[in-house]
């Protein structure tokens, strides 16, 4: 098992795979549907039906959470000379990086999508940014690339996971 060599290489990819978060939570903000409210007595209500939106934002979320880790699973793999545990543990903790600034950004992207309203009547119409409920979700993406990479290193047949070109 090579690990001091594979140090600098498993930096790399916490790095960069955490760099992923960005166009993340930027894409997630623009696919995920706003909340629709009313004004009621001075307060601001979401309408009936919007409790919906909230569950489809998380489920938008984390269904790119588990596309991210299957593509970043696939490209850990295809690092050939560096395949193994340290690599693997650099990805997961990298897109767990990546989940919590997808997470974070998004939601700044979404409320700068959709402004919260100012001095608004009774019977007022607003638009709410989406909202994520539970911090779980950014584990998606880490449990996708371990699953994936996982199956890869099972389905391979050599010790050393094919490390070695010869």
């Amino acid at each position: 098992m090579v690990i001091k060599a594979d140090l600098l290489p498993a930096i790399s990819v916490l790095s960069t795979l955490a760099l992923v978060g960005l166009p993340w939570g930027w894409v997630w903000a623009h696919l995920a549907p706003p909340l629709h409210g009313k004004v009621v007595e001075g307060e601001l209500g979401l309408l009936a039906t919007e409790s919906y939106h909230r569950f489809d934002a998380l489920a938008i979320f984390s269904f790119m959470g588990f596309g991210v880790g299957v593509v970043a699973a696939l490209g850990l793999w295809f690092l050939r000379g560096r395949r193994g545990p340290v690599i693997l543990l650099a990805g997961a903790a990298g897109l767990l990086i990546a989940g919590w600034l997808a997470m974070s950004t998004g939601t700044a992207f979404a409320e700068g999508l959709y402004p919260p309203p100012s001095q608004l009547k009774d019977g007022a119409l607003f638009i709410k940014a989406a909202v994520l409920d539970t911090p779980w979700a950014i584990v998606a993406a880490p449990t996708a690339l371990g699953v994936v990479y996982g199956l890869m290193a099972a389905w391979n047949g050599h010790e050393d996971l094919g490390r070695r070109l010869s």
